[in-house]
């Protein structure tokens, strides 16, 4: 699985964006704090395999609001 640059940085401050699942594809939607498109990028991409191992635990067990995985910003 793997991230697709296809990123939407939407006005209430969440990404979408897809993962390739073999041919197919999910979407996701991260919620961020982030103001602008390059620093949400720069935070799903830094935290890219936490995000992909997520959405797959998500995606196994049915957990999907309108058919996309939602995700929030990682606790640290």
């Amino acid at each position: 699985m793997r991230v697709l640059p296809r990123i939407k940085l939407d006005g209430g401050g969440t990404i979408t964006f897809f993962l390739a699942l073999g041919a197919g594809r999910q979407m996701c939607r991260l919620a961020t704090t982030f103001l602008t498109q390059k620093q949400a990028f720069s935070y799903l991409q830094k935290n890219r395999t936490e995000f992909e191992r997520i959405a797959r635990t998500r995606l196994a067990s049915g957990e999907l609001e309108d058919g996309i995985v939602v995700l929030s910003m990682l606790q640290i």
